[in-house]
């Protein structure tokens, strides 16, 4: 009998609309009806993944802030210190500069481990100033992310994965950028979207020809029942 592998699957520039930006409806119904464990790992802040889930309608099994917020279904674990981020944003601001967000700053109001910064800033003093913190900066496309050099996504998989009982080698995963590299190099296949920067094509196991959440609901259709 063949079932569904578990998913492991990035939000922006994965499930979103060809045009990149905004979920794309079509993806909803496939993850809603899949039989097993999606986990959704992602850089964006922890509530944003518990809400897609939540609307989609399946377990929240997460992956945030670039692996710095692991939520198993029944435990949240934090695996980074945001102290060393708001030092960062601190110093980043008195040089003269701004995160990019305007005043309600909503992409980082509900963050607990990292500072995620808008690609118009300028990149360099924030790469000089997180070094200084012990910091990287990595850029997803979406944003500039400051973060802990330790935690990522692959190792909140394999605490996931632990938890729920599945194993990581039997798990398919879609992604587009650098963030998305360990996940590839957690799981038995990884996909990147035609979209993907250089560093999460390198990563995968196969390129697609589609782009954003077309490549995700091609390699969906591919999987489906072959494990």
């Amino acid at each position: 009998m063949t079932a569904e592998p578990p998913l492991v699957l990035d939000i922006d520039g994965t499930l979103t609309r060809p045009e990149g930006w905004g979920i794309d409806p079509r993806v909803f119904e496939p993850l809603y009806e899949w039989d097993a464990p999606i986990v959704i790992a992602t850089g964006k802040a922890f509530p944003y993944p518990i809400a897609l889930c939540h609307f989609v309608g399946i377990p929240e099994l997460v992956v945030a802030e670039n692996g710095g917020v692991v939520y198993t279904g029944d435990d949240v674990h934090f695996t980074a210190d945001r102290e060393a981020a708001r030092a960062v944003v601190e110093d980043y601001r008195a040089a003269g500069y701004d995160l990019g967000w305007g005043a309600a700053d909503t992409v980082n109001r509900w963050r607990e481990t990292e500072i995620a910064v808008s690609l118009e800033q300028p990149l360099e003093p924030l790469r000089e100033i997180a070094a200084e913190h012990g910091l990287e900066v990595i850029d997803t496309g979406y944003a500039y992310h400051v973060k802990d050099t330790d935690p990522n996504k692959g190792e909140g998989v394999v605490r996931i994965a632990d938890h729920v009982g599945i194993d990581p080698a039997d798990c398919v995963a879609v992604g587009d950028s650098i963030n998305d590299v360990s996940t590839f190099e957690t799981v038995g296949r990884g996909f990147a979207v035609a979209n993907a920067d250089e560093a999460a094509k390198a990563a995968a196991d196969e390129v697609l020809d589609d782009v954003h959440a077309e490549g995700t609901l091609a390699v969906l259709e591919r999987v489906r029942g072959t494990t």
